[in-house]
């Protein structure tokens, strides 16, 4: 079968298509093959405006064309002269040196991969393909959906909602405050994100420059690599490496979006219960079924597909980030297959991001259910009891507050009352306890 939606493998290129195909501009073959070429041309660049041949200005706009247009017949060029060399980055090679014969510099064809091993290439373009999804897709998205989190947690802010330790009902709490603890995680992962370097690899055959020294002792390499990587391609050079680069970064950065979706997953987790305990109702969709057999039913699906999706990204993120720092001595080929795959993870956290706001989109306040609750659970305004007991200097009041709230009998507000009205304390104090309800013992947090 040819391959299309339906025939794919995995559903990121079959189910899910719509929803990342964006991405391949980052990590398909095409992708890959892209950054190559642009590392290729930019080095080539680089080597002329240090003086070490003479670049025709018509050559160089050829060339840059080439970087800034690159097509996908190009890249399937490229794929031809791979299937008779068996490398790819070789490849990428002979098609730039094709390139220069038809801008007229064919004496300058050796000037193109000059010193460099294959490794020089890939560990910059893969960190500059993973640099510029990461600023242009994935962070955006992330703080999107951070707003919007931000935005329901001010819409509801003033509501007071029961709160649940241990899935027993605890003190009272506001549910735009509940919201909000989800927006400063996710706040403070970004912030550790963003310091994380995007590193590179570029130093020949095994990080000394060997092949660069050998044919110009006296150019200062390891100051021309820096320059080269840090000023124009805008990533971190590591000053030691072996063939390949560290990946210590990379997987620190896979770790932290791990961070993100745990966090994410108890987001879509704890939205799930509520939903249970009907303090949420859902919309729903003319033509729409929740269930295949019960037509009462709207399924919170789009909080499950999240979970789902984060679960599968973590998977992967967990090998990447444990497998791609080790290798055998200078280098071995392992982290090459393995780092194919590293747009698969960021795919599937594409899907639960859309469909969190999806989900996220969906939600109806219950009120009426969450007063409610608050109303049957009187039994939470004994710590608030018992702690202004303890200001007012009283004997034992926790152990009298416990004799009162535990056992089968009902706790309400009339037990309650009848309790404050058996306490020996003034009828000031008294007049503060019996002003406690359950919808305004919700404590205070910072504004927002």
């Amino acid at each position: 079968m040819e391959l299309n939606h339906l025939t794919a493998v995995t559903p990121i290129d079959g189910r899910y298509r719509k929803q990342v195909q964006h991405l391949d501009n980052y990590f398909s073959e095409f992708g890959l093959i892209k950054y190559r070429v642009l590392v290729e041309i930019e080095y080539f660049f680089f080597l002329a405006d240090k003086r070490f041949f003479k670049l025709p200005a018509k050559a160089k706009a050829h060339l840059k064309k080439v970087a800034d247009q690159f097509s996908f017949d190009d890249a399937q060029q490229i794929k031809q002269i791979e299937a008779v060399t068996n490398h790819d980055v070789k490849a990428v090679e002979y098609f730039l040196k094709e390139q220069l014969d038809k801008a007229g510099i064919s004496h300058l064809k050796e000037w193109i991969h000059f010193g460099l091993t294959s490794q020089d290439i890939n560990n910059t373009s893969i960190p500059l393909s993973w640099k510029h999804a990461m600023e242009h897709e994935y962070l955006p998205a992330l703080v999107n959906l951070q707003n919007h989190l931000y935005q329901l947690a001010v819409k509801w802010k003033e509501v007071p909602m029961l709160a649940r330790t241990h899935g027993q009902p605890a003190s009272p709490t506001r549910l735009g405050k509940e919201i909000m603890v989800f927006v400063e995680r996710i706040n403070h992962q970004i912030e550790m994100f963003a310091s994380i370097p995007y590193a590179a690899k570029f130093g020949g055959a095994t990080g000394n420059f060997n092949a660069h020294h050998i044919a110009f002792p006296k150019k200062n390499w390891v100051a021309l690599g820096n320059e080269f990587v840090e000023n124009t391609l805008g990533l971190q050079r590591m000053q030691f490496t072996t063939q390949i680069e560290h990946y210590d970064c990379l997987a620190a950065h896979f770790d932290a979006i791990k961070r993100i979706n745990n966090i994410l997953i108890d987001l879509c987790r704890d939205i799930w219960t509520y939903i249970s305990m009907d303090y949420f109702k859902q919309q729903t969709k003319k033509g729409e079924v929740g269930s295949s057999a019960m037509p009462h039913k709207v399924n919170p699906i789009d909080f499950e597909n999240a979970e789902g999706n984060l679960g599968m990204a973590n998977a992967l993120l967990e090998h990447l980030s444990a497998k791609l720092p080790i290798s055998r001595l200078q280098r071995d080929l392992t982290d090459s297959t393995v780092l194919r795959n590293i747009g698969s993870p960021v795919a599937h956290v594409a899907i639960a991001f859309k469909s969190i706001e999806k989900g996220l989109g969906k939600l109806l306040l219950n009120e009426p259910k969450i007063k409610e609750d608050l109303e049957n659970n009187w039994a939470v305004v004994a710590e608030a009891i018992q702690t202004i007991l303890r200001r007012e200097n009283y004997p034992n009041p926790y152990e009298a507050l416990k004799d009162l709230t535990r056992g089968n009998h009902k706790i309400d507000k009339k037990a309650i009352h009848q309790f404050i009205q058996s306490l020996k304390v003034s009828a000031a104090v008294k007049k503060e306890l019996k002003s406690i309800t359950p919808a305004n013992y919700t404590g205070v947090h910072p504004s927002f």
